[in-house]
């Protein structure tokens, strides 16, 4: 966005198209059973996330005059979505495995590919201007997916593996 061509190796094309494929992962969660009472909140942070790559896309030198960007209050949505599901899942007190069924595991996959796209996020701030909510929603998105598969776990009865070493 902003009329500037990057090559394919850049460091915001590699964020932006991280913080897409992460986007594809949550779609392909929000079509499973397990989460059918979340819904709506998976599209909403789709939405979200799609505002933030287009913040990441977007050329600091030459800026749209209305700016794409996550809405202020994605985070504080976000994290109230967290401590719900939290209320439901037992405390943890080790380390776990993930999987626990297809869907925990789309989600444990869904978070490893956040927190990728986080460190991009973070190198292209380390040089370029990033929105801070941008840096902010992901960090909290990771959290959320590793809380959204430990509650898919419990619904479908699946058991969480504690990591033993």
């Amino acid at each position: 966005m902003g009329g500037r061509r990057l090559p394919k190796y850049d460091m915001r094309v590699d964020a932006y198209g991280t913080v897409d494929e992460m986007i594809a992962w949550l779609g392909l969660i929000r079509c499973r059973e397990e989460i059918s009472s979340i819904k709506d909140d998976l599209q909403y942070l789709q939405g979200q996330l799609m505002c933030a790559a287009a913040a990441l896309a977007t050329d600091p030198a030459n800026p749209p005059r209305r700016p794409v960007i996550p809405d202020d209050d994605s985070i504080e949505r976000l994290e109230k979505l967290i401590d719900k599901l939290e209320e439901t899942i037992p405390k943890l007190n080790s380390f776990i495995l993930p999987g626990g069924g297809d869907t925990a595991s789309y989600c444990h996959i869904a978070r490893c590919v956040c927190r990728r796209a986080e460190r991009a996020v973070v190198q292209l701030a380390s040089t370029e201007e990033v929105p801070p909510v941008v840096t902010r929603l992901l960090n909290r998105t990771s959290d959320f997916l590793f809380v959204l598969a430990r509650y898919v776990a419990q619904v479908s009865g699946s058991e969480e593996v504690k990591w033993i070493y």
